[in-house]
């Protein structure tokens, strides 16, 4: 369990470097190229460090369904949106909606078992926790907006 928060931890440190070299990246080239030059690069960096780990079997895709090739559109989908979010939200702001999309909808499909995955029972809990997260990212950015407003 340690491992998989420290893991998660670091995911979240990646997503929010992620995002602002993206910014940076559309303010010298347009969205769509930004796009498709992060996945470019992404995927040649995950197959050589697969490669290094795993050798050739990464190119094992006999198991794979046919479906699975289309998987990829959702990480454009995902880039481009943080792309053009960040630009007009600013890093803050976008990186905190965005969490808070993808606790409801992680919330959503766990319960419908959407895309096969097993049903998980919806507890109160989970939603006092997602509305708890909701109402602070309000007050985080009530709190902000006061600071800005007293500066000038």
């Amino acid at each position: 369990m340690i491992l998989g928060i420290s893991l998660a931890i670091v995911a979240g440190a990646f997503i929010g470097l992620q995002n602002i070299f993206n910014r940076h990246l559309n303010e010298q080239v347009s969205s769509w190229f930004a796009t498709a030059f992060v996945l470019l690069t992404g995927s040649m960096a995950s197959l050589l460090i697969g490669f290094l780990f795993q050798g050739s079997d990464i190119f094992d895709i006999s198991g794979m369904k046919r479906s699975y090739w289309f998987f990829g559109l959702v990480g454009v989908g995902v880039i481009y949106s943080m792309i053009q979010a960040m630009h007009r939200l600013g890093p803050t702001k976008t990186v905190l909606i965005s969490i808070i999309a993808q606790l409801t909808f992680s919330l959503i499909f766990d319960v419908t078992g959407f895309l096969s995955l097993p049903k998980v029972e919806l507890k109160w809990e989970d939603i006092v926790g997602v509305v708890s997260i909701i109402v602070g990212v309000i007050i985080f950015n009530a709190r902000k907006k006061g600071q800005v407003e007293q500066a000038k």
